[in-house]
């Protein structure tokens, strides 16, 4: 059992890093905990919220604006367990098909705990009891993250639910409390307002989705709240009290103020997620890690322990998938002697509701702090021609360029398809571009990207269709 590198966890980064180093000829081997591959962003995360976003938008699309398109619906119903079992489809068809890339790619594949027994090895514990123990020349730890717990406040899955529970409820709360505007929360709560529950979202600070550009989060917040979710800022949760029916939340001002109580059939506890590396033996071999728990590299991914690499959740810098995956890529061209690069300034982020929410590079808030001089490009979908024309025209693009070179800093949208209509931008910044060379670029009408472009103009004040 000997091998030039021992991958601990196959989620996004982890089996993506496997694979590409076993393409450069290393032997590699995975150790994953879970019966299935893919960890939590195919199992409980990223993939099977999509396909309730999806489904939950299919359905209040033919129940509420199916009729507005000329096309009568009746008899309309939910199926919650046919819902869910369309989900798990979508589960089960992501994490075969990366057993399958692991095998093509004749990546060694260890099911149990894994724990770094000192240099070089990494002992393998089964369900059962047995353990292996693997020799290698390098170990890469890819171990994902966890649900942030809320002090005081246990989650039983049941009545008070972590994101992986609130994706495998077995009915529509009536009533549904988020507890986090971040991510997590506005896509799930988003999922069950759809089907019919009253969504409240209580958050700590005075905006939804900290960290994102301001303007964005404001309009965003709107949008969110006509379509009927109720939103308690500035708040904070004191207590959490289950009872026969359901439970009852204590939450006052963040400032500090009179108490007031909120009645919900489940709670969903969103405040987060931190780095998973319990039972990894780390304090035994010595690797280091913050105050937040995250295990501390240098810009190769190597921890303080020689031959000892990290990626993905359990590191500095945005929780999102795709980073753990150039991380992965990244990490694997190192150890085959080739030089592996992650541009940490064009990761891009996405929120997956509707209208969805999607960001590139720096925010107007980051630009102003660090003393960068700018200028800032906007354009609605109100004077996009497609999104009148199919009726989605809440949301913008913001273009923020350097007001010196006109090199693109950050772009922000609002809209129908934000997440895919980010990857242009994505691509232009990788290469440096201004937001005069998306302005001439040429694109296709009628479609969304087109306010992309007209962003881009309106940076120099030239946009025409508005």
């Amino acid at each position: 059992m000997s091998y030039d590198l021992v991958v601990i966890g196959t989620g996004p980064g982890g089996y993506v890093c496997a694979i590409r180093a076993a393409q450069l000829g290393l032997r590699t081997a995975v150790v994953e905990k879970r019966a299935t591959h893919g960890g939590t962003c195919l199992n409980v995360g990223c993939i099977p919220s999509k396909a309730l976003l999806h489904a939950s938008e299919a359905y209040e699309e033919a129940t509420k604006h199916f009729a507005d398109l000329g096309i009568e619906v009746s008899g309309v119903k939910l199926d919650l367990k046919k819902m869910m079992g369309f989900k798990a489809e979508g589960v089960a068809g992501n994490t075969k098909g990366v057993e399958f890339l692991l095998k093509k790619n004749k990546v060694d594949t260890f099911h149990g705990t894994g724990k770094i027994a000192g240099a070089g090895r990494v002992e393998v514990v089964s369900e059962d009891g047995g353990n292996q123990m693997l020799e290698t020349k390098s170990i890469v730890i890819a171990t994902g993250s966890d649900v942030t717990r809320l002090p005081g406040v246990t989650i039983d899955e049941k009545v008070v639910v972590s994101s992986t529970g609130a994706l495998e409820l077995d009915r529509v709360p009536k009533k549904l409390l988020v507890i986090g505007a971040g991510v997590i929360g506005l896509e799930l709560g988003s999922v069950w307002r759809r089907l019919g529950a009253e969504v409240t979202v209580v958050e700590y600070l005075d905006r939804v989705l900290p960290g994102m550009d301001g303007e964005v989060g404001k309009q965003f917040q709107r949008i969110l709240t006509k379509q009927g979710i109720l939103f308690k800022l500035s708040t904070k949760v004191t207590g959490v009290e289950v009872g026969k029916k359901g439970a009852t939340v204590t939450v006052e001002p963040a400032a500090g103020g009179e108490a007031e109580s909120l009645q919900a059939d489940v709670v969903l506890v969103a405040i987060g997620r931190v780095p998973y590396t319990e039972g990894l033996g780390l304090e035994t071999v010595g690797v280091q890690r913050d105050d937040k728990g995250r295990i501390l590299t240098d810009a190769h991914y190597a921890t303080n322990v020689t031959g000892i690499y990290a990626i993905g959740d359990v590191i500095a810098g945005p929780m999102l998938a795709h980073k753990a995956e150039d991380e992965g890529v990244a990490i694997a061209e190192m150890l085959a002697g080739q030089s592996g690069h992650v541009n940490y300034g064009v990761i891009p982020n996405v929120v997956y509701t509707f209208p969805e929410v999607a960001s590139v590079g720096k925010t107007e808030e980051e630009l102003t702090k660090d003393g960068i001089a700018y200028n800032a490009g906007k354009f609605p979908f109100t004077a996009n021609g497609r999104a009148k024309a199919n009726g989605t025209t809440d949301g913008f693009v913001k273009v923020l360029a350097d007001a010196q070179t006109d090199r693109v800093l950050g772009v922000h949208i609002v809209g129908a398809d934000a997440g895919n209509l980010i990857a242009e931008v994505a691509v232009a910044m990788e290469f440096g571009a201004s937001s005069e060379d998306i302005a001439r670029t040429c694109h296709a009408h009628p479609t969304l990207t087109e306010a992309v472009k007209e962003a881009a103009l309106a940076v120099s004040k030239r946009a025409i269709h508005v």
